[in-house]
């Protein structure tokens, strides 16, 4: 194989991360096109790199781990991993990183946008004004829902999900919230109350979501869920889409089971399920969470900090699978 660069970036990125690749690493590839490579074409790109920067549109299983033979780490361009085969990776003795901490503050302003968006029928409002069909004030026209005093459910209390509940202050809302470790500052700073997943889906008003994808989580809401909620509820996701499942929702929105839900992510990206896209009680983006000029380049520079500190040998402070480097010439 002709000699290439040691490091590949699988999509054009912000910031300055290619920068600091070219300047402490050597040559880098990035790839020219606006969209993902194919299955095929990531195998054939993979090999022979030393590093690769992917991103979370970037499916990385056995297949591309055995073609990237060279390879000793995967940084991932997003703070959640499961498009990458984590396993497979540490017995191949792979480094993964991700990128957490840094979108925690964008991805918690993009829940309130939908919640809000959502409760007061934003995007309803701003299609009838544009459209033209707009006669003027009426006291009964696009009615929404009060946030003061509701309850906001919130499930996954880790980084994304702590920054949404703290912004409820200025609403004075009861929290909930449901993980598996206890939240310490939210129970002392907002008098939030650590509830079964049941109780926070049938209590309240308001349902933001920010868990991993893992079989546990995946398909977490489905019909027998949307049947427990308010009729009043509002949900909204910008986790991962699998953990909805998306065709009971639809059916949830269509019938009036909940009131409403704002999206940034689905299951199978860019498709949304049919008729969702038709319901005006949904708000859907087009995974918008760490989407700011900020964010995004701070993004590119911890995935390319956690490259160059593992090709000198060190082991990058955001690696998921530090027992990796156990395997590696094994």
């Amino acid at each position: 194989m002709a000699s290439r660069a040691p490091v590949l970036v699988t999509r054009k990125i912000p910031g300055r991360g290619v920068e600091l690749l070219r300047r402490e690493v050597g040559d880098v590839d990035v790839n020219p096109r606006d969209r993902p490579f194919t299955p095929e074409e990531l195998a054939a790109e993979v090999a022979g790199r030393r590093g690769v920067l992917c991103l979370l549109s970037d499916r990385i299983d056995g297949h591309i781990l055995a073609a990237a033979a060279d390879c000793q780490i995967f940084a991932n361009y997003a703070v959640g991993y499961d498009n990458i085969d984590v396993a497979k990776a540490t017995r191949r003795g792979i480094l993964v990183a991700n990128t957490p901490g840094v979108l925690t503050d964008a991805t918690a302003d993009i829940s309130w946008a939908l919640i809000m968006s959502v409760a007061r029928r934003i995007i309803e409002g701003d299609t009838l004004v544009r459209s033209g069909r707009w006669t003027g004030w009426k006291p009964a026209e696009l009615l929404g829902a009060d946030l003061v005093g509701q309850t906001l459910g919130i499930v996954g209390a880790g980084r994304i999900g702590a920054a949404v509940a703290m912004r409820s202050r200025g609403w004075g809302m009861n929290v909930l919230y449901c993980d598996e470790v206890r939240n310490h500052k939210l129970e002392a700073e907002l008098g939030a109350t650590r509830v079964e997943f049941d109780v926070l889906i049938r209590q309240s008003d308001f349902i933001s979501v920010h868990v991993p994808l893992t079989e546990e989580t995946r398909g977490m809401f489905g019909a027998e869920q949307f049947r427990a909620m308010k009729e009043s509820a509002i949900l909204v996701n910008t986790s991962r889409g699998l953990v909805i499942d998306e065709v009971a929702l639809v059916e949830a929105l269509r019938t009036g089971e909940i009131a409403g839900a704002g999206l940034d992510t689905y299951a199978n990206e860019p498709r949304v399920a049919p008729g969702l896209a038709e319901l005006d009680n949904a708000v859907l983006l087009p995974h918008l969470g760490s989407a700011t000029i900020r964010t995004r380049g701070k993004m590119s520079e911890v995935a390319a900090e956690a490259i160059i500190t593992a090709l000198r040998g060190g082991l990058p402070p955001n690696a998921v699978n530090p027992e990796a480097r156990e395997y590696r010439g094994k």
